[in-house]
């Protein structure tokens, strides 16, 4: 694994475990407002656990776990700031926690999409001629 891999994998488990925490701090305040967000942002902290131990593991499974939370995050924020959410009234677009968890998601999706976890070409031929 190369230094930027390495970088990368670490940053992706910081991000996804931040994305997680930001979800569970807020999680009782949506229950408040409607019972089934509480509930989403709850099950969005335990996949954020999950997925963190897939990717430290450096099984893909966490990786793309990661991404549908990140993506369906960004989706559900986009979503509550235009249409609302069921028994929900439209919310703000600029809050502390939705800046820092969009933030987040967008990261990890683009660390997503550099595949870390494949090892580059050369990286490989120099495995298989050893």
């Amino acid at each position: 694994m190369t230094m930027k891999s390495k970088f990368l994998h670490w940053f992706a488990i910081i991000l996804i475990l931040e994305i997680g925490f930001l979800h569970i701090m807020t999680a009782q305040k949506e229950y408040e407002e409607a019972a089934y967000m509480g509930y989403l942002f709850a099950a969005n902290f335990f996949g954020a656990l999950l997925a963190a131990f897939g990717i430290y593991h450096k099984q893909v499974w966490g990786w793309v776990l990661g991404a549908v939370i990140a993506a369906g995050s960004i989706a559900g924020y986009a979503w509550s700031r235009t249409l609302g959410m069921p028994g929900m009234n439209v919310e703000e677009w600029f809050t502390p926690y939705g800046v820092v968890s969009i933030s987040a998601e967008v990261f990890l999706l683009v660390i997503f999409l550099l595949r870390p976890w494949k090892k580059h070409p050369v990286e490989s031929l120099r495995l298989h001629n050893a």
